[in-house]
């Protein structure tokens, strides 16, 4: 659009307030503004103000014909072994065949954590301190040597962080990544409205922008051109996972093969919640769907409910690890069926009608967010799979007290311990299974307990492990 063109639009969508200073800008302010205008879809904000903003006392979330979902349990817990073994031998052939790809979602900054930057600039290990983008990075390089086939990356950060990542990972070589095998793309914004529905300015030239959410990870993928480079690459998974997250195994065959076995469109794993409480989404089955129930949104009663075993019935906690066929990402990008936008209420610093800045004490105007679980109900065949907490669950989210820096490296060498004791190391712990010092595995050497085992038969010298030790 022209700036006229694109000015007109937004006065007959009643929205043109947005450029009631246009005139009084510098040039470079009236291109920021119409940057800002040009990602705007009118239409879908209209619609958004008649189905969530004009409804200030829109009815909670459905509970109705709310069950527990089911889901594969590990053999160790009742699962079947045979079955396990055959969908790990499936996804060892999907690997092979360059079938699968990775995919971060890392548009968030470190300031929970005390930290000026992007978060998956952020140092976790025990001994190095190696950041989380490396600590992944070296997960998919070994991955990809295991299986004879480089493995694709994809990397969606924010307008914030954006630059910074790109440069992070350029000053590092991309650890030992090929470049051209690591993919970088925006994720997608939304403007906050008023309770009004008038969209705010955060300036004169800035629209009050913010990220759309982790469920609009499918629309930035479609619209950055990542699934057709899938295509063209005969990748037809995609494994998601957060950025706050290194214990995570992105690269599991286990997983790709129940979602390979199942036919499954999108799956995900599960951990057995910790206690009743915890503050994880739940797995529910609910009129034949697949949801997904945020703790805040299930009845204190109904998360502490019992089965006849004395087990807590909505047991299965969602722990943002899913594998997505290319083509089902597409259906939802682009398709009838999208996810839905949900209303959140916030403070939002402003500019009043007249153009002064106004820092509110209550909410005042509305954001648009999409959860990428709310796309389960609209799959085919979702199947959920339990993993060990252990091995696939420690993230990086306060600065102090739980998912801080310094349970993550204890959970880190809790799991390294693990690993070298199943093959004869005899490192000693304590009663938690956490060393007397800190040590590390690389990746590199160890990414999961069958790549360690592999490296570590395959060691002339068994390495000695002892305080500050590394197993590169």
């Amino acid at each position: 659009m022209t700036p006229h063109t694109l000015i007109t639009a937004f006065q007959q969508a009643g929205q043109g307030h947005v450029f009631a200073h246009f005139e009084h800008l510098s040039a470079s302010q009236q291109a920021e503004l119409l940057a800002d205008a040009a990602e705007v879809d009118l239409a879908e904000i209209a619609e958004l103000n008649r189905t969530l903003v004009q409804k200030s006392a829109a009815a909670g979330v459905d509970l109705s014909d709310l069950e527990p979902a089911p889901y594969e349990a590990l053999p160790k817990n009742g699962g079947d072994a045979a079955a396990w073994a055959e969908a790990k031998r499936l996804g060892e052939e999907a690997l092979k065949a360059g079938r699968v790809a990775a995919f971060v979602v890392a548009g968030g900054q470190g300031t929970r954590l005390g930290y000026d930057g992007p978060k998956g600039t952020y140092p976790v290990t025990p001994v190095l301190k190696k950041t989380l983008f490396q600590v992944f990075a070296e997960k998919l390089l070994a991955a990809g040597r295991r299986y004879g086939r480089p493995l694709h990356w994809f990397i969606m950060t924010s307008h914030i962080n954006h630059a910074a990542t790109e440069a992070f990972f350029r000053a590092h070589g991309f650890f030992g990544l090929a470049e051209s095998h690591v993919h970088f793309f925006r994720q997608g914004r939304m403007p906050a409205v008023g309770l009004d529905g008038k969209i705010l300015l955060e300036d004169k030239h800035r629209i009050a922008m913010s990220p759309d959410g982790h469920g609009g990870s499918l629309r930035a993928l479609d619209r950055s051109g990542a699934v057709a480079l899938m295509e063209r690459e005969g990748i037809d998974i995609l494994s998601y996972f957060q950025v706050d997250n290194p214990l995570v195994r992105f690269i599991d065959p286990a997983f790709v093969g129940w979602h390979l076995k199942t036919r499954s469109e999108m799956s995900s794993k599960m951990v057995p919640k910790a206690y009743a409480g915890e503050k994880v989404g739940h797995f529910c089955t609910q009129r034949g769907k697949t949801v997904v129930i945020e703790y805040s949104d299930l009845p204190k009663e109904r998360q502490e409910e019992k089965d006849a075993a004395g087990k807590l019935r909505f047991i299965a906690g969602s722990i943002a690890i899913h594998l997505l066929d290319r083509s089902f990402i597409r259906r939802m990008a682009t398709g009838a069926d999208a996810l839905p936008f949900h209303r959140a209420d916030k403070k939002i610093p402003c500019l009043d009608a007249a153009g002064n800045l106004v820092k509110p004490e209550k909410p005042n105007g509305v954001k648009f967010e999409l959860f990428v679980f709310d796309a389960l109900p609209f799959a085919k065949n979702p199947v959920v799979i339990e993993t060990d907490r252990a091995d696939d669950f420690s993230p990086v989210k306060n600065a102090e007290g739980l998912d801080s820096p310094k349970t993550c490296a204890e959970d880190q060498m809790r799991q390294f311990v693990r690993w070298a004791n199943a093959n004869g190391a005899g490192v000693p712990a304590d009663s938690t299974g956490l060393p007397p010092f800190a040590f590390e595995v690389s990746p590199l050497f160890g990414y999961d307990e069958d790549s360690f085992a592999a490296s570590w038969s395959a060691s002339a010298a068994k390495p000695s492990i002892s305080a500050g030790a590394v197993l590169k």
